[in-house]
């Protein structure tokens, strides 16, 4: 099916929103298969100093390291992305909060702000990243304290439904 070109080009720019949702969704539920997805098969990642080589070998890095990491949440903002025919250059912003233990057991949150420069190609019909480069731009760590508000969102934050990885978070739990 052939669309305006305006048209069109809304469709492709939702669809490359859509796998960066994804890679941050399976980044916080410890899915490196959801993650794997959004990379082309010859992608390249370079994590802004931490790894550069092929992406599927950094997603098997993921794969060990994810599901022993405490919870997680990345959020994607200032989505920009510049289409080009079957290629598109894409910057954004990802704010991650994790809450890690140290390796004297205390807890710790970390705050951090990142950037990831993606080189977006539609291959069958697919768009996923070809080549990504993160660019870090702060970070800011603290001691937890998490008290829910001074106890006004819950006096008894055992009774909150909480995060998971997969498959044990409600996402899993959930029908289509």
């Amino acid at each position: 099916m052939s669309h305006h070109p305006e048209i069109q080009a809304l469709l492709d720019k939702q669809a490359i929103t859509e796998v960066i949702h994804q890679y941050l969704r399976g980044a916080d539920r410890a899915d490196a298969e959801l993650i794997g997805q959004c990379y082309h098969p010859d992608a390249w990642e370079d994590h802004g100093g931490i790894y550069d080589g092929p992406a599927d070998a950094y997603v098997a890095v993921m794969a060990k390291m994810l599901p022993r990491s405490g919870v997680m949440n990345h959020l994607a903002t200032n989505i920009l992305i510049e289409l080009d025919g079957e290629k598109a250059k894409v910057e954004h912003y990802i704010f991650a909060f994790a809450r890690m233990k140290k390796k004297d057991g205390e807890e710790l949150d970390t705050f951090t702000l990142a950037r990831a420069i993606d080189q977006f190609e539609k291959r069958e019909g697919a768009w996923k990243i070809a080549r990504r480069t993160l660019v870090w731009e702060w970070n800011h760590d603290s001691a937890s304290a998490e008290n829910w508000g001074a106890g006004m969102i819950t006096p008894d934050p055992s009774k909150l439904v909480r995060a998971a990885k997969k498959p044990h978070d409600a996402l899993y739990k959930v029908g289509a």
